[in-house]
């Protein structure tokens, strides 16, 4: 594994530096001492290490992540690749590079070929193939700067490009995304995941127009409750329960990826999300345990980019919540998560990103 200065030069040496407005990354960070300086302790880190190890024993021969009907799932490929990262490990250097090598091999073998860039495991993709998109091209993007040949780079670049373009000829007229790669409904979370990816990729040089990232601002907005309880809904117009806590953590990290870090829209959804801090196994709604990774993977997110109050007092509680061992908490003897709804290596994956967050090696989290 590298040193975060390594990996930080190694993983910016060949990106482009952005300005403007939109899409850019932030450059906040005057307390950044203050945001990691204790925050993984040692029983953090040797959870986090038996969780890398249990990636790395049952990554599957193809190089994908995902069990039972989620084998070769792209999403959960990208994240398992994503969780080496956010420890150190980049394509061919740490010791899990290999690893990571693998899953990105696996993520560039499955773009479709009768549809250029959509990046796709049809029999793994059950419904809302446009996450798993999302995901892997986030993936692309933030190890772009890392590929260790030209070869490699030239690929990726090419992969990168045509899945970017597929994202954002999909945006429909609404300003956001739905699950298939089609301009047609629109709803929070596979918007978060097609926004994100964008902000990586122009963050690793790939042109992305300013009017797709102000069209989405807008649409997140129109999901939120802004003058009531401040939390997102899953559709301009409601749909599935009103507001809740992973559709509002994604609305925030969906409005810092567009490049808002600011306003009134974000100090609500992040006191919404205050109001739902982890902590003794509470459930202040449903969606909050029906998508507890999907919901915390945002929410931490969110919460290391505000900073300050918000990160010194959500990090220690999701980390010791995540901590907690089954039963009555997450963790397993082996050193996977467990989650209701998805497999092992989809939850592990989840909780080793947010665990290493105070690392701040992945591109897209750099402050």
């Amino acid at each position: 594994m590298w040193t975060r200065r390594q990996f930080l030069g190694r993983a910016t040496g060949s990106l482009c530096t952005l300005a403007g407005a939109g899409l850019c990354l932030s450059t906040r960070g005057d307390d950044e001492p203050n945001q990691i300086r204790g925050m993984i302790t040692q029983q953090t880190q040797e959870a986090i290490d038996a969780g890398l190890a249990y990636l790395a024993a049952n990554q599957n021969a193809d190089g994908s992540f995902g069990t039972g009907p989620y084998r070769s799932n792209v999403a959960i490929t990208a994240l398992g690749g994503l969780a080496f990262m956010a420890g150190g490990h980049q394509p061919g250097r740490g010791r899990y590079g290999r690893n990571v090598s693998r899953a990105l091999r696996n993520i560039l073998n499955n773009e479709d070929r009768n549809r250029p860039g959509f990046l796709n495991n049809p029999t793994a993709a059950l419904h809302g193939p446009m996450y798993g998109h999302g995901f892997a091209t986030l993936f692309l993007a933030e190890v772009y700067g890392m590929a260790p040949t030209p070869r490699l780079r030239n690929e990726l670049r090419g992969t990168l490009k045509r899945a970017v373009d597929l994202i954002i000829a999909s945006q429909n007229q609404e300003g956001g995304w739905r699950y298939l790669p089609q301009r047609n409904d629109a709803d929070i979370s596979v918007t978060i995941c097609q926004i994100m990816a964008l902000r990586a990729a122009r963050n690793a040089g790939i042109a992305v127009p300013k009017s797709v990232a102000d069209n989405c601002t807008k649409y997140v907005k129109d999901c939120q409750d802004l003058h009531g309880s401040g939390g997102f809904r899953y559709q301009r117009h409601g749909g599935f329960g009103g507001t809740g806590f992973a559709r509002t953590a994604a609305g925030v990290v969906a409005l810092y990826s567009a490049g808002v870090y600011e306003g009134p829209s974000v100090k609500k959804g992040l006191e919404y999300l205050m109001q739902r801090k982890p902590g003794g196994g509470r459930f202040i709604d449903h969606e909050m345990e029906a998508h507890y990774y999907y919901g915390h993977y945002y929410a931490a997110q969110a919460m290391w980019t505000a900073g300050g109050r918000y990160w010194r007092e959500w990090y220690p509680a999701i980390r010791d919540e995540l901590l907690r061992p089954a039963p009555g908490g997450h963790r397993n003897n082996d050193g996977s998560w467990s989650d209701r709804r998805l497999c092992r290596h989809y939850s592990t994956a989840m909780a080793l990103i947010i665990l290493q967050i105070p690392n701040n090696y992945l591109p897209i989290l750099q402050r």
